[in-house]
């Protein structure tokens, strides 16, 4: 999730374009102050707070300085913080394959924040595939894709079939959340998403920050369990509780996570930001929710060209958050506010600690081939075992050159020219 780079741009001012995603430096400051936003329910889009502020996905390199390293700074380089690395390895892998930038190899990168069925997202991914399609001589692409940019491809193949059908070979898909990632989306509504742990975490963004973007971003409410998945054990969201109707006993009250919509709602009620000098409320914003509930009977629609081969690739062998726990016996929740400042626990499942087995393999599509790797979500990008599988389904080869890897991708003249364009 938020595997592109996002700049800020003033619309009062032509000259200023900043990074603000993903950036380690002055990370929570510029968050904070350009990418907090607000759901639009009369147009679907996601806006900044800051009217005058634009958030844009830079098209450089032809698509690929987006989803490269996602904070290309000299601090970055400099201690290797290979945590921000996304598909840097992969576009590598991929041009000492023989591709080459602009003619058989490009990137697209999406903002995050919206949903995966938005307009301008659908257009520019059609937009990409036409560049591609003509840029190649007329070869079908290839397209890879990752995490919730899978979403993003399915909600495109089921909204324009037959432009899918025209321009797109194959579908290689990585780690992709098809049913939802119940432990961690669930959790991100209520307490946040940390992507950093550690030293690291003094110099990104906060949980709390992260928490109140996420609150107004329908790709978020996407991504929540779909209610109707068949779920071997469906996923649940307890909560520790004084029951004040029974003089203040402790209760365990479970929701299921399918359907945790009242849990959303009574502990976001509160939920509000501050934002220069203005308080913002910030509930469980229903209209996002509704907006949502059409994009999974959307995804749900989606059927394969048959003219198109799928293959998935999954993260396994990894701790995966499936059940979350707020509050303990010991320490109950009081009023469900506090939820959203709680520590939760989980209950694991297999997955890449991210994306559970399971929703990552409920497809429903026939796939050409379906494997799993032990990696997790960000590691499946950069995996040796991922970049074999990507070769044999690719029909390239590698050749045996070193390359000195930047952030901004060098240019190297191919060995042999693949078979079709790739994104």
């Amino acid at each position: 999730m938020g595997g592109s780079v996002l700049h800020a741009r003033r619309r009062s001012d032509p000259k200023f374009d900043l990074r603000v995603w993903v950036r380690i430096l002055l990370a929570d400051l510029e968050f904070k102050k350009y990418l907090w936003s607000l759901y639009n329910a009369k147009t679907g889009y996601v806006e900044s707070l800051d009217d005058d502020v634009e958030i844009v996905v830079p098209d450089d390199d032809h698509g690929l300085f987006a989803i490269d390293v996602l904070d290309p700074s000299w601090f970055v380089e400099l201690l290797h913080l290979t945590m921000v690395y996304h598909f840097h390895d992969m576009i590598d892998m991929l041009l000492d394959c023989g591709y080459e930038k602009g003619t058989t190899l490009f990137g697209y990168g999406y903002d995050f924040r919206q949903s995966n069925r938005i307009d301008k997202a659908m257009a520019g991914l059609r937009a990409k595939l036409e560049t591609a399609y003509k840029a190649s001589g007329g070869k079908k692409v290839n397209i890879i894709s990752h995490s919730m940019g899978g979403l993003l491809v399915r909600c495109f193949m089921s909204m324009n079939h037959d432009i899918f059908s025209k321009y797109v070979n194959k579908w290689i898909c990585i780690a992709c959340p098809f049913q939802g990632a119940p432990g961690c989306i669930n959790d991100s509504l209520l307490t946040g998403l940390q992507f950093v742990y550690g030293f690291e975490s003094f110099f990104f963004v906060s949980r709390w920050a992260m928490h109140q973007l996420l609150v107004e971003c329908p790709s978020i409410y996407e991504m929540l369990p779909n209610p109707n998945f068949e779920w071997k054990e469906k996923p649940i969201v307890q909560v520790w509780r004084k029951n004040p109707e029974k003089d203040g006993t402790v209760e365990l009250v479970l929701y299921e996570a399918t359907d945790c919509v009242s849990l959303f709602e009574e502990a976001l009620q509160n939920n509000e930001l501050n934002y220069n000098g203005k308080t913002i409320a910030l509930p469980f914003n229903m209209s996002i929710y509704k907006w949502a509930t059409e994009t999974r009977r959307i995804l749900e629609n989606a059927q394969l060209p048959d003219t198109v081969s799928f293959y998935s690739i999954h993260g396994t062998s990894y701790e995966t958050p499936y059940d979350v726990c707020y509050g303990s016996e010991s320490s109950p929740i009081g009023d469900l506010s506090e939820v959203c400042h709680t520590v939760p626990t989980y209950t694991y499942v297999d997955g890449d600690c991210t994306v559970p087995v399971e929703s990552a393999t409920a497809d429903g599509f026939p796939a050409k081939e379906r494997v799993g790797v032990r990696a997790d979500h960000r590691g499946l990008l950069c995996d040796e075992n991922v970049f074999k599988f990507l070769k044999k389904w690719l029909g390239v080869s590698e050749n045996t050159r070193g390359r000195v890897s930047k952030s901004q991708i060098m240019d190297m003249p191919p060995e042999r020219i693949p078979d079709q364009a790739s994104l």
